[in-house]
């Protein structure tokens, strides 16, 4: 599937990942793009080997209290963790998700915010918001442009916008100098995760007067 793919994760984006110094959020898009993506895997391990090799060139050492020895024998002696159920081979989707969702697509709790388009908002830190946005085949996402950074991910289906067109796997990074309206293919509704670090602006007025309450 790696080679379908066709947009990407930036550099920045994946050295942060491997940093760690990227929202929750964020972090669950890298890490579900990282999932179905070889191309930026392999990207993203590189940046790791090099951040062990600054690690392990530095002379620093980290002090480590009395009871560290005591808490890791503790957890050895409560045993490996239980397995999780197997996940299905033909799920939407991937592994990171199906952790926040508790399960596949039938486990989402969409809630409607319009037009038929539907959402469910994930449990994350305050800094960013990531939501699965279901976008019927055909319908568009209120036009808007943005107060930050806003990523998007095809889980299901495909979209265009004024940029490009993007499929199951696809990255959309939109900043502020992007002004756009998604649109669902016709052939298929349209499964997303997004992620923003800012509140989104829209030109018309009744999505900004509902925007308070959808979070968006």
């Amino acid at each position: 599937m790696s080679n379908e793919i066709k947009h990407h994760l930036t550099d920045d984006l994946l050295m942060a990942y491997s940093a760690g110094t990227l929202p929750e959020a964020f972090d669950l898009m890298v890490a579900t793009h990282l999932s179905l993506c070889d191309h930026c895997r392999a990207r993203a391990e590189s940046f790791d080997a090099v951040g062990g090799c600054v690690l392990q060139e530095q002379d620093a050492f980290v002090s480590m209290s009395d009871s560290s020895l005591a808490a890791t024998m503790a957890l050895i002696a409560q045993g490996a963790p239980a397995l999780k159920d197997a996940r299905p081979s033909c799920s939407i989707l991937p592994a990171p998700l199906q952790d926040y969702v508790g399960g596949d697509v039938k486990a989402i709790k969409w809630k409607p915010v319009g037009m038929g388009v539907k959402q469910a908002i994930l449990p994350t830190t305050n800094e960013a918001t990531a939501r699965l946005l279901f976008i019927p085949a055909g319908a568009a996402v209120p036009d808007h442009s943005h107060n930050g950074i806003e990523l998007t991910m095809v889980l299901q289906g495909a979209f265009s916008d004024e940029l490009d067109h993007f499929a199951r796997g696809d990255v959309e990074i939109a900043d502020q100098d992007v002004y756009h309206t998604p649109t669902a293919d016709v052939s298929s509704d349209c499964i997303c995760l997004a992620v923003t670090d800012a509140p989104l602006k829209f030109s018309k007025l009744m999505p900004r007067l509902f925007q308070p309450f959808l979070r968006i």
